[in-house]
């Protein structure tokens, strides 16, 4: 709990005001564990210090949510989806194109247009590729 005692007021004095180092530089720097390192920072994100986002490590809390990455490129598509600039039955653009549009990889892309498909806004369809759906049960 030293650890986090340390961490917490580094981040009170402004020294950590957005990325939280790695649990490989705060391991190295205090000569402990990694598995101390995670109990600490699993204190600090508990106390709402600092929070984890998928996709970008651990941040300083500020008091609102982040979009991980994925979230934030699912979320556009399916307002396209529900302004109708993309249509049922159109087909989606391609990985490599919605990756360029939105500045991510391909696997950010692959997991967002999951996402959709397990909510039903989007199907696979073989030979033709990924299709907004006609009907959906959400939104």
């Amino acid at each position: 709990m030293q650890v986090a005692g340390v961490l917490r007021q580094r981040i009170e004095d402004g020294v950590i005001t957005d990325k939280v180092p790695s649990e490989a530089a705060i391991a190295a720097e205090f000569g402990i564990a990694r598995t101390t390192v995670r109990r600490a920072l699993a204190s600090l994100e508990d106390e709402g210090a600092i929070e984890s986002i998928a996709g970008l490590g651990r941040r300083v809390s500020r008091g609102e949510a982040q979009q991980a990455p994925y979230e934030r490129v699912r979320d556009d598509l399916l307002s396209r989806m529900r302004e109708g600039s993309l249509a049922a039955g159109e087909k989606m653009p391609s990985e490599p194109t919605l990756a360029t549009r939105y500045a991510v990889s391909r696997g950010t892309v692959r997991r967002a247009l999951a996402s959709l498909e397990a909510a039903g806004w989007v199907e696979s369809q073989q030979g033709v590729g990924r299709v907004v759906r006609a009907t959906t049960d959400e939104g």
